[in-house]
């Protein structure tokens, strides 16, 4: 895989700070995710200035909801020009396959997150799931491939499993990337660059790593050569 397998979040609230973040990388050495925070404060014309400067985005929403609502909010976004859009899977079947239906054309990414890496053991006992992080986010992947997606975000601890049971055109995209030397944060499920695509990630989703070093250009070009290495 040639393209860019970084996808940069750019965790700010404003086109300033997003756009100045941006100038320092290179859209050769990867992809930018715009999450809740920055489009509710932004909106989508601030999409249109990020793909100006030639940079491929995902647009990180995890829609949950019925599955009409979710089904035309993903075509609102595919139509914003975004090269990767994603769902809840624990939507469920119904939706997920209502979302993966008003995209007929496939030429934006769907993809499902399984469990957010910021959840352990106790946080699935306390909404009533019983089985581990693993098992549950395995379940979860064989439902979003079984709908037809394009693949799921779950942590770089589980891929290696994924790997061995679903088919390798499945994308895994992985958050939860530190390096070795590196803080968790709010992270539970975490791996390095190099061990997350050992593992079989396709994508990392890298935010402070790189976004909150001193040189960002540095630092994301110190982790595309690691990966490649």
């Amino acid at each position: 895989m040639d393209e860019p397998r970084i996808i940069v979040a750019l965790d700010v609230s404003s086109t300033t700070q997003a756009l100045s973040l941006a100038s320092k990388l290179n859209p050769a050495l990867c992809r930018l995710k715009v999450g809740k925070e920055l489009f509710t404060a932004e909106g989508p014309a601030f999409l249109e200035k990020l793909m100006h400067h030639e940079f491929e985005i995902f647009l990180d929403l995890k829609f949950h909801d019925i599955p009409n609502t979710v089904a035309n909010a993903c075509k609102v976004a595919a139509g914003l020009g975004v090269w990767m859009i994603n769902v809840h899977a624990l939507g469920g079947r119904k939706m997920l396959l209502a979302a993966r239906e008003a995209l007929p054309n496939k030429s934006t990414k769907l993809i499902a997150v399984t469990l957010l890496t910021s959840m352990g053991n106790e946080d699935l006992r306390d909404i009533g799931i019983n089985t581990s992080p693993q098992d549950t986010v395995k379940q979860l992947a064989l439902l979003v491939n079984d709908c037809g997606l394009d693949g799921v975000v779950c942590s770089p601890l589980e891929t290696n499993q994924l790997r061995q049971t679903i088919p390798n055109h499945f994308l895994l995209v992985t958050p939860g990337i530190r390096p070795s030397d590196g803080q968790l944060d709010d992270q539970q499920r975490v791996a390095t660059p190099t061990q997350a695509i050992k593992n079989g990630s396709d994508y990392l989703v890298i935010g402070r790593p790189i976004t909150q070093a001193g040189d960002p250009m540095l630092a994301l070009q110190q982790i595309s050569n690691d990966i490649k290495a």
